[in-house]
């Protein structure tokens, strides 16, 4: 019979550190974005779903960069759902990614599994992690909540076994989605029902992606002649599958440069992806036609490449590769979600035995015949058909708590949401504020030594805000809600009234500081950062939502000093940031950089020989590359070398 239970991980364990208190105000930085060169070249639904409410910000979510690379012994608390073939270990605190699909008749572990948890900077908010199956819903990229807990709870399973149903509420598009996954006694194969459903009154982008990790040394097998390719030159281009420019790229380890490949499968034709080892062993997904998409990604054999690998994980651990199951054909795209309907879909997951060398086609129809004989195709139609009217269940017993954000808007909204109940009992310390909102109509003070907490900018809790009395914590919140809107006068205005009476000046002017420069107003921003460290050396306590903001903010002081020629003044800054602050590696390039505009190179020299490690680096991001070459003509060194694109490009 199916179980489930609780179980706990011990491994090697970053913690996540706090969360940038500062608000998300400039434009996303996100790496999937295409040169305009290709959109012509683009079939219309591709195209029409690519400009379809891109995500521009993160608000209302934080960024969450406060890790660092430090890996103690850690716990990490995990759910195993089971039966007499599979097992599966959920990580219900981590985006209820599945860390583990263990195949116990031939004891193989069909995913990439990765052996420490390291957070790096991949996810749209920040943290992520390698390894295993993760969800991702919301917009291009890794999720928000990749390093966030998720509820969960038992559920009847269609067979009378047991589910295990994860759910929450996604917080870019205000969306509530749900994962139901079980074991049907005897099968090979993991099933998950996916719903996500759209509750407001009005149509809203929608967006998902199932990843699934697995070891490189595979060949990786989609029913597919043609594939879309992008990489981190943004270039979006239909080329040939299996062989391109020479090569054949279904084996993870023939391309140099990191990539994608979004598989064009036929309409009509079923829906999977496999990645077999030399012998005709691995993982196979599949789905019913809803989740359409299919793709690989891979990281390349070129010194960036390797070093990701590296950096995600610890020496001497195998490498991976990504093949993946989405809503649409790339992972630009967006769905529209009509007002108050749902997208529902089921996804197996198992393992396949077939030949993958030889002949494109031929392998293709072998692996096709097995995946049908292990699983055929009408068997995941008649398991959806079967999982459909249990979506609706209520949970039993409660496994792993959430957010409160959840039950926030459902008490705004008074939503029934079948079998996803955000109870009010999960609300937390973020959320009080804004209940106070919704109930006594005005925003509380905060304490005196207290950073402001999230901003909530969907269009009713702005309307609130507008209507609320006009106090500076409320000025601040609505600025902050009426940016997001785009509506960049009128945040500056509800700014600058705060500042006249606000008990802090600091986060007010770190907001028009950013307008300012967002603006163009260079020498002004660098004026406000001054201002606004300042107010905060002032005024700052002891703990570590401090040495958070005091990071944040002095980092961005010193870097807008630095664009407007002012050194004097942004070594100022850097010398009252404090020793633990300085020591972070995102703070050593900073300094670095710092040191450069001083003339002194040689010190910049030495501050990358003492080995320094920016923990939340950005996906492709080229900064230190870029600061290396003002050093000097010598290569770059290969423990900085990041970079995931050819040369020149």
């Amino acid at each position: 019979m199916t179980t489930i239970r609780r179980e706990v991980l011990t491994l090697p364990a970053a913690a996540l550190g706090t969360d940038n208190p500062l608000p998300p105000l400039r434009p996303l930085d996100e790496a999937h974005r295409i040169d305009d060169r290709d959109r012509a070249a683009l079939p219309r639904d591709m195209a029409r779903q690519i400009d379809y409410e891109p995500l521009r910000s993160l608000l209302p979510v934080r960024i969450r960069d406060g890790y660092d690379r430090t890996r103690p012994p850690g716990r990490i608390d995990a759910l195993v759902i089971e039966n007499d073939r599979l097992r599966a270990t959920v990580l219900p605190g981590l985006g209820g990614r599945i860390a583990s699909l263990h195949h116990k008749p031939t004891g193989r572990e069909l995913l990439y599994t990765n052996p420490v948890f390291q957070p790096a900077n991949f996810a749209l908010n920040g943290a992520w992690f390698s390894g295993g199956i993760e969800w991702n819903i919301g917009a291009t990229g890794h999720t928000t909540l990749s390093c966030s807990p998720l509820h969960a709870a038992r559920v009847p399973a269609p067979d009378g076994s047991q589910m295990l149903r994860l759910w929450e509420w996604e917080r870019l598009r205000d969306l509530p989605f749900q994962i139901d996954l079980w074991l049907p006694e005897g099968s090979d194969f993991l099933y998950a029902g996916v719903r996500i459903r759209n509750p407001h009154e009005r149509p809203v982008p929608t967006y998902w992606w199932s990843n699934i990790a697995v070891p490189e040394e595979r060949r990786v097998l989609a029913p597919a002649d043609e594939a879309w390719h992008f990489g981190y030159e943004r270039r979006l281009r239909r080329v040939p599958v299996p062989l391109h420019d020479g090569a054949d790229r279904t084996y993870p380890l023939n391309s140099r440069y990191a990539a994608d490949y979004f598989y064009e499968v036929p309409d009509g034709r079923r829906r999977w992806i496999a990645a077999l080892d030399a012998h005709g062993h691995g993982l196979v997904q599949t789905s019913t036609d809803v989740l359409r998409g299919r793709k690989l990604f891979v990281w390349g054999t070129g010194p960036g490449g390797r070093r990701w690998q590296e950096w995600l994980t610890e020496p001497g651990t195998g490498g991976y590769c990504e093949i993946q199951a989405g809503l649409v054909r790339t992972q630009l795209e967006h769905v529209r979600l009509e007002a108050e309907s749902e997208l529902s879909w089921l996804e197996a997951y198992g393992p396949l035995d077939a030949d993958p060398e030889g002949e494109w086609h031929a392998v293709l129809r072998g692996a096709e015949e097995r995946l049908e004989t292990a699983l055929p195709r009408a068997e995941v139609d008649a398991a959806y058909a079967a999982w459909k009217p249990h979506a609706d269940t209520e949970p039993g017993e409660s496994l792993a708590t959430g957010s409160g954000w959840g039950a926030l808007e459902v008490l705004r909204t008074g939503w029934k949401l079948p079998g996803t109940p955000f109870e009010e009992s999960t609300l937390g310390d973020a959320q009080q504020p804004w209940l106070h909102l919704l109930r006594a109509g005005y925003l509380p003070e905060p304490g005196t030594h207290e950073p402001p907490g999230d901003t909530l900018v969907a269009r009713p809790w702005r309307d609130m805000l507008e209507t609320a009395p006009a106090t500076p914590v409320t000025e601040y919140h609505l600025g902050v809600a009426q940016w997001h809107a785009g509506d960049r006068a009128q945040a500056e205005r509800s700014w600058e009234r705060a500042l006249a009476t606000a008990p802090a000046g600091w986060p007010l002017l770190r907001c028009l500081a950013v307008a300012d420069q967002e603006g163009g107003h260079h020498e002004r921003a660098a004026d406000r950062y001054a201002e606004a460290f300042d107010d905060l050396c002032e005024r700052r306590g002891g703990d570590e939502r401090w040495t958070a903001v005091t990071a944040a903010l002095g980092r961005e002081a010193v870097e807008a000093l630095l664009a407007a020629g002012r050194t004097a003044d942004a070594r100022t800054v850097w010398e009252r940031l404090g020793p633990a602050v300085r020591a972070r590696g995102r703070l050593r390039l900073t300094e670095a950089g710092l040191l450069l505009a001083e003339g002194r190179h040689e010190e910049a020299r030495a501050v990358f020989g003492d080995g320094f490690e920016v923990a939340d680096l950005r996906e492709g991001e080229e900064a230190i590359g870029r600061l290396w070459g003002r050093l000097g003509p010598e290569p770059l060194p290969a423990r900085l070398d990041f970079r995931m694109r050819p040369d020149g490009d």
